[in-house]
């Protein structure tokens, strides 16, 4: 028999414990999921002033009112998996380094970008998850059902939104632990929440927004060097179909996503693992 961890179980062991080590302090919980819950209310609140000025983000584009909350429902979707089961640990990578404890993680039999990455679980940002699904019931429902040029959500699109919620989060994943695997050269890596906030910030709106003028070179480079712009656009777009009957390049596009989410796993893994060769031991 194969002496490997069964990392689904062991992955359930560590949701296991966080939610146990978050139910110890339910009140701190609780306000957790407040904040997060009104954080997200009040987002909602000032998009919609804004379509109260606008019928849409660019005419041409189709990024209207629904069809924008279903691009801010994934958004939060996706950061809200990426923060509870990746920012935590990320955070906490340099303090690994700093405290010693980073050569227990080495010394244990199972894969130590998995135990860094995994072994908490941050419960209260999962809170985001059920409100990206309130907001993308409500904005399909008035897609779906408006009398002029209604989108049809066929079976193909309801199985490939999940799993390209699933892609754009294994991108950010990966863009978070390269960054934190840089504690290592760094000493001390303090600024990763900054970085995430910095190079995120541009996956936080339709793409189209980028592709005129001084946007194009950030577009060029946040679609294909970094490509984090593809990580809410493509699911995005599946669900909300702004452009109606599609335009010839969002299918390509789909499968860029493809080839970006393997290419930024392997790079992340090949990153951390380069970081790792040139750590010294706290006890050398």
């Amino acid at each position: 028999m194969s002496d490997q961890p069964a990392y689904g179980k062991v992955l359930l062991t560590f949701a296991r414990n966080s939610l146990i080590r978050d139910m110890t302090f339910r009140t701190n919980f609780l306000l957790d999921c407040i904040s997060s819950v009104a954080w997200s209310l009040m987002n909602v609140g000032f998009y919609l002033i804004i379509f109260t000025h606008a019928d849409s983000i660019g005419p041409e584009w189709g990024w209207g009112k629904y069809e924008f909350f279903v691009f801010l429902g994934t958004t939060w979707l996706i950061n809200s998996l990426v923060q509870a089961f990746c920012m935590p640990n990320a955070n906490e990578f340099s303090e690994l380094i700093r405290t010693g404890n980073l050569d227990f993680a080495l010394l244990k039999p199972i894969d130590t970008q998995f135990l860094i990455s995994f072994q908490r679980v941050e419960w209260s940002s999962l809170i985001n998850v059920f409100t990206a699904l309130v907001l993308l019931g409500v904005s399909l429902w008035h897609l779906t059902t408006r009398p002029t040029n209604p989108i049809v959500l066929n079976g193909v699109v309801l199985i490939l939104y999940p799993l390209y919620v699933l892609t754009g989060a294994a991108i950010l994943y990966s863009l978070t632990i390269a960054l934190a695997a840089t504690s290592i050269w760094l000493g001390r890596n303090q600024s990763l929440y900054d970085f995430w906030f910095y190079i995120t910030n541009f996956a936080r709106y339709p793409m189209e927004i980028y592709r005129r003028g001084w946007g194009l070179p950030l577009w060029g480079f946040f679609t294909f060097v970094v490509p984090v712009l593809v990580v809410v656009n493509v699911p995005a777009r599946l669900l909300a179909q702004p452009l109606n009957p599609r335009a010839w390049w969002e299918w390509p596009l789909a499968g860029f996503a493809l080839l970006a989410t393997a290419s930024s796993l392997l790079g992340s893994r090949w990153v951390f693992n380069r970081a790792l060769l040139s750590y010294r031991s706290a006890s050398s």
